[in-house]
């Protein structure tokens, strides 16, 4: 097992870290409703995913 004889300052050690970053999840446009939803997933709005309906919604009325 390896042990370090000196301390890494901050700034190595931040500057192996500069790769791991969040990238934003990928949108695209709902065919039947128009609102923003993830990649294969199912519209959060309307309930469908890929032009059928696959979760029926709930109407406030």
């Amino acid at each position: 097992m390896a042990h370090p004889k000196h301390k890494h300052s901050k700034t190595r050690r931040d500057k192996r870290r500069t790769h791991y970053k969040a990238t934003a999840p990928t949108t695209a446009v709902c065919s039947n409703c128009g609102s923003s939803v993830q990649y294969h997933r199912v519209c959060p709005e309307c309930g469908f995913y890929r032009g059928r309906l696959a979760i029926e919604k709930k109407t406030t009325a």
